[in-house]
């Protein structure tokens, strides 16, 4: 299976500025993304990273990375889609002959991944499925913790169920947004939100930060020093 390594890293950031290139655990955050992709990778496969950050391209360089586009400014403002972001890398390889089964979507947020996860989603994967995705168990459960509000403006419960604790209630989960293994095929007919075939991968609550806010950063570099003790 021939998979492109894709990592989105626009410049700028509303939660936190220049979090892409900033130092976390010793390095620049996107440079984990990087190397977990340069570390597992085949010969078949491909790294593409898709930046207008200049600072972003002379990591990536440094590492041996030639970058082979800079992302269009439409793809680069605050309501541009991910999914976009994939059409035009898989569109860009397209047109010089170059042709993947899946692509594998790292976002730089994720930072702390390990080789036996990525055996695992790739374990999962088939031409049957349309994309196979890192979760976590969900601490808020529509059966018990989460609600909705009716037409009256009163809570009801999201989903109907006589359960007494969040222990007993059915597990939900929740993308945790590390890793995205989808099928080309798949992506071209149709956006993520409509994908009905999919499988998950499970990955505990130390691995699946998704730096997004101050905080979140505070608690990776937590996690990070205890990945590397």
């Amino acid at each position: 299976m021939k998979i492109l390594y894709l990592i989105p890293a626009r410049k700028g950031s509303k939660g936190l500025p220049g979090k892409n290139t900033k130092i976390i655990g010793g390095k620049p955050l996107i440079s984990f993304s990087i190397d977990f992709a340069l570390e597992n990778m085949s010969h078949a496969d491909e790294i593409c990273i898709s930046t207008n950050d200049e600072n972003v391209i002379k990591i990536a360089e440094s590492k041996g990375i030639s970058i082979p586009f800079i992302r269009p400014e439409e793809l680069a403002n605050d309501t541009a889609s991910t999914y976009d972001v994939m059409i035009h890398a898989i569109n860009y390889y397209k047109n010089i002959n170059k042709t993947f089964d899946a692509i594998l979507l790292l976002q730089p947020t994720s930072p702390i991944r390990r080789k036996e996860d990525l055996v695992q989603l790739i374990e999962e994967f088939d031409s049957t499925i349309d994309m196979v995705v890192s979760v976590k168990i969900s601490k808020e459960n529509p059966y018990f913790s989460l609600y909705e509000e009716n037409e009256d403006q009163l809570l009801k419960k999201c989903k109907i169920g006589n359960y007494e604790s969040r222990q007993v209630s059915p597990k939900v989960y929740a993308f945790n947004g590390s890793m995205y293994l989808m099928n080309i095929e798949s992506l071209m007919r149709s956006k993520i939100s409509d994908f009905e075939k999919i499988k998950k991968i499970e990955m505990p609550e130390e691995r699946s930060i998704d730096i997004d806010t101050p905080l979140d950063w505070i608690l990776a570099e937590y996690y990070l020093r205890n990945e590397n003790s």
